[in-house]
């Protein structure tokens, strides 16, 4: 059974124990308690047999003329775990908390050829915005909107 929730400011010890390849670099403890202790940041984990095996992370902000967003900024799942929905239901957490903190709408950045990441935002209820690419036409904006929007 995969437990997937959000982390707490006193949790680092839950990153302890990652599986391979599912940050992109080996995690820094003194960055990883800087991290959970910022309220603006927020990382939403799945943890099977004791490990991390997904993450996804993101950073909730204001605007002095708009309710709060949330910037997600990553998400990864274990090679030996992928394939199995985590990816989805790391997002929907991620998701959900947002909306807890007040936020209207969620936002992330892919480039055109990640396929595996666009598929993964449009289940995850992501639209595509419009008119969303740089001039070369590789980076593509998915918002998500929530019920206080």
């Amino acid at each position: 059974m995969i437990e997937v929730r959000v982390l707490g400011s006193d949790e680092a010890q839950v990153l302890a124990h990652v599986a391979a390849d599912v940050f992109d670099n080996p995690l820094d403890p003194q960055q990883t308690a800087a991290f959970l202790a910022d309220p603006r940041h927020h990382i939403a984990v799945a943890i099977g047999a004791g490990q991390v095996v997904g993450f996804a992370s993101g950073v909730d902000y204001l605007h002095p003329d708009k309710p709060p967003e949330l910037w997600i900024n990553e998400v990864g799942v274990a090679p030996s775990h992928q394939g199995q929905g985590l990816a989805k239901r790391l997002m929907a957490c991620l998701l959900a908390h947002g909306e807890t903190l007040g936020c209207a709408s969620a936002w992330v950045l892919t480039e055109q050829g990640n396929r595996p990441a666009r598929a993964l935002y449009e289940a995850a209820g992501g639209v595509r915005e419009p008119d969303d690419s740089d001039a070369d036409g590789q980076v593509v904006l998915y918002a998500f909107r929530t019920s206080i929007a």
